[in-house]
Parts: C-alpha cells; sequence; structure tokens
C-alpha cells in the first residue's frame, strides 16, 4: 500500500503541474510593423512608433525588449521594421526583427530605382557627390523659397529640420502629394514648434516650372503659404542635384513628367542626418513620433 506521504507528494505534484498548465500559456503573438525611434542597448529594448495592432492596440509608441541583443545590430532612428511581438501573462517582447525594405511595383518608382541602379553601374563623372550616411553633417545649401528669400540651411542651426522633395504637377497623389500632406499634418501637430526649433523644407525638383510663385500656390494647400518654418524651396537645377543626391534622391526627365525616388530626411540641431525615410509607406503620425523623438534629443 501507498503510504500517506508518498499520497500528499503525489497530490502536491500534481496540483503545481495543474497550476502550471493553467498559468503558463503559450505566448501570444503579433505581427507589427513600425519605425524606430530610438535604440538603447544597455536596456536591450527599442522604442517604435507602431502601426495598428489588430485585435491588440491602437497605433502608439511603445518600448519592447529584445530578448536576442543581436538583432538589435544596425537598427537606427528611422529605420522601417516588421517584427514580431510576443506577449505572455509575465512579459512581453519583440523577436524576429527584419527591416523592412520599401519595395513597390508601381511604375514610377520602380522605373525611378531602375535608373538609379543604371546610373551607378555606369557611374557619373558629372554628379560626384555621393550619399551621405547617418551620423554625417550635411553641407550647406542656398535655394530660393516661395517668398523668393534666399535660404541657407545654416541659417537653422540649433533646430531639428526635416526634408522633403516634390514637383507641383507630380500626376500621382500618394507620391508627392502625400509626402507633403504628411509635413501639413506634422505642421498641425507641432505648430507650436514649427519657425522656432523645427523646421520644415519642401524642395522641389522641377525648378525650370516649379518657380516661386507656382511653389506659393502650391504651399496654399496647407495653408503654408504664411506658415513661419515651413520653405517650399526652388533654385539652379545643378544646386538643387547636389542636394538631392546627398540624400540619395534621383530624378529623371521623362516626356514633361519627372520620374523620381521618394524620400524625406531628418536632420538634428547639430545638422547631422539622423534619419532617411525611403518611399512613403510609413504614416504622417509615425514621422511626428520621429520627429518628437528627435526634438527631445539624446537620453
Amino acid at each position: 500500500m501507498m503510504d500517506s506521504k508518498n499520497i500528499r507528494s503525489r497530490i502536491s505534484t500534481a496540483a503545481i503541474l495543474l497550476f502550471l498548465a493553467c498559468h503558463c500559456r503559450a505566448a501570444e503573438r503579433y505581427s507589427v510593423s513600425g519605425i524606430v525611434l530610438r535604440v538603447n542597448r544597455p536596456a536591450q529594448s527599442m522604442e517604435v512608433s507602431c502601426r495598428e495592432i489588430p485585435g491588440y492596440m491602437a497605433a502608439m509608441v511603445m518600448d519592447f525588449a529584445v530578448r536576442n541583443a543581436k538583432e538589435l545590430d544596425g537598427l537606427l532612428p528611422g529605420t522601417m521594421i516588421d517584427f514580431t511581438l510576443a506577449v505572455t501573462d509575465e512579459s512581453a517582447y519583440a523577436e524576429s526583427i527584419r527591416v523592412h525594405q520599401f519595395q513597390t511595383a508601381d511604375q514610377e518608382p520602380m522605373a525611378a530605382r531602375q535608373l538609379n541602379l543604371l546610373s551607378s553601374l555606369v557611374g557619373s563623372e558629372s554628379n560626384p557627390t555621393k550619399p551621405l550616411t547617418v551620423g554625417h553633417r550635411v553641407s550647406d545649401f542656398s535655394l530660393v523659397s516661395h517668398k523668393r528669400e534666399q535660404i541657407k540651411l545654416s541659417r537653422f542651426a540649433g533646430s531639428v529640420v526635416a526634408i522633403t522633395f516634390l514637383y507641383t504637377h507630380c500626376p500621382l497623389p500618394n507620391y508627392c502629394f502625400r509626402l507633403s500632406n504628411n509635413f501639413g499634418i506634422v505642421q498641425r501637430r507641432f505648430s507650436d514648434r514649427v519657425g522656432r526649433d523645427l523646421v520644415l523644407l519642401s524642395i522641389t525638383f522641377d525648378p525650370e516650372h516649379d518657380q516661386p510663385e507656382v511653389l506659393a500656390q502650391y504651399a496654399g494647400h496647407w495653408k503654408a503659404a504664411d506658415v513661419k518654418g515651413w520653405y517650399f524651396l526652388t533654385g539652379p537645377l545643378p544646386e538643387i542635384q547636389k542636394v538631392s543626391l546627398e540624400f540619395g534622391m534621383n530624378f529623371w526627365q521623362d516626356e514633361g513628367l519627372m520620374t523620381h525616388a521618394l524620400h524625406t530626411v531628418v536632420l538634428d540641431r547639430g545638422g547631422r542626418m539622423v534619419a532617411n525615410l525611403d518611399g512613403n509607406e510609413f504614416t504622417a503620425q509615425q514621422l511626428g513620433d520621429l520627429l518628437e523623438s528627435v526634438l527631445r534629443g539624446p537620453t
């Protein structure tokens, strides 16, 4: 016969196993897309502006623990990522982090990528400008605003600067117009800071058509013609090409229209590039969250 001590031991073991079975369920997993705002290596975590996670949370900024520290390698502010969020009763953590490369089958960005690849293979001694990488200081440049004012980048030393590119008669609403509209939403979000410690620069790459009066009319879509701190810029084509190429932004004339890439750049208060967003897949909220992070400065 089994003695009472063995019976109690088996009952205790069964109770423990039952408790673990009830309380240690497998982690639930969610697919997440977002933009990295900060990486905290000592804490082995990252701050991310996330899109909505259906069934779990609305779009928001969150800190995520990362169990495998190597997955943080290569992540910088402005990096678009996809990852899996694992959620248990006791914790939540990010895993399977992948850099999200902008890919599109749409004709205009695809053609721009093909032409850019061709240019890089052939090489161009006439355009020796090399794209900057994150952390490098941006060269000073001087262009003309929609108010016919000469604008130098060095004028905004001490401010965070966001830069995007456009041409006013772009026929596709999800390209130039979307990137400009992102700035319109950002301007409203930071209305008390634009012109004070945040500057927005929208640079045309079609200066022959986009003269200051044309840019002023275009700015009117966002009531931005008289907004202090948001400048729509044009100038000599060689200067615009130099500025554009520093940010990896290339463009070509194509039967009256422009074939072009899509870039939005963020500079810190010291004039260094902290992010270069490729494409149009990020939201205005995510761009605003990134600017908020840069405005806060290093932690």
